[in-house]
């Protein structure tokens, strides 16, 4: 907090910042390259009084305090899936994004009792492989939704799901912010509550993972299937080699 009584980085006066931890110092990477954890938020809605976008603010707010570096993807103008080409200006900024993070946090609202199209079509233009590389292998995630009723946990369990299969390294703990709509304020911020604690929780520990996953994430996912399957790939390129 500032001589004012207001954090730097906007956050709410309910929250005692003497609890958290002190903000992350860069740090190196894999690399050797000092810098802070780089975190990327999406979210599932095309509302103009969006839940999912408000949590989403929300949390980078708390994970520019604890010393990330964020980025905010808007889903406005993202085309649907194999609408267009994947050099589209919006689908090239998503995926440079994602590349560029080393976690990410998924927030979307409950719609008919699973994840929104808007969200999922985030995911789906985000390539499990492109080339050698993989651009989500490795990273870290943290799960999050926000629901118009009582309390529910089929979206994060879906996105759970969507993590592994993304073969991210989803953290324990999660969110879900129930009857959404009397949680945030007419300024668009989020009440006191334990659900605002839980959102603490969870880039707290966000944080605490993608930096102790730095420059560990290849190996930690590396795995036998795929090194043999690169060796009978270079035997048979040596094969192919010999005969012409």
């Amino acid at each position: 907090m500032n001589e004012s009584g207001q954090s730097p980085f906007d956050l709410p006066a309910h929250l005692d910042t003497r609890l958290l931890p002190p903000p992350t110092q860069p740090l190196a990477d894999g690399h050797g390259e000092a810098r802070r954890p780089r975190i990327l938020i999406l979210y599932g809605s095309l509302r103009p009084q969006s839940y999912s976008r408000k949590l989403a603010l929300e949390a980078e707010r708390i994970l520019q305090y604890l010393g990330a570096e964020t980025r905010v993807f808007d889903p406005h103008d993202l085309p649907m899936l194999d609408s267009v080409d994947k050099q589209h200006p919006r689908v090239r900024q998503l995926r440079e994004w994602s590349q560029w993070s080393e976690g990410h946090v998924w927030v979307s609202p409950e719609r008919h009792g699973t994840i929104t199209g808007v969200f999922k079509n985030q995911i789906d233009w985000l390539p499990l492989e492109d080339g050698s590389v993989r651009p989500t292998q490795g990273k870290t995630l943290a799960v999050m939704q926000v629901s118009g009723g009582s309390q529910s946990f089929n979206v994060v369990n879906t996105l759970r799901v969507l993590g592994r299969w993304m073969r991210m390294l989803t953290i324990p703990n999660q969110s879900s912010v129930a009857k959404a709509w009397q949680e945030f304020d007419d300024a668009g911020r989020m009440k006191p509550s334990p659900y605002y604690d839980r959102v603490v929780d969870v880039m707290e520990e966000l944080v605490k993972f993608t930096l102790l996953v730095r420059g560990h994430g290849e190996h930690l996912v590396d795995r036998y299937s795929e090194r043999k399957g690169a060796e009978e790939a270079r035997r048979i390129s040596r094969a192919a080699a010999v005969t012409e």
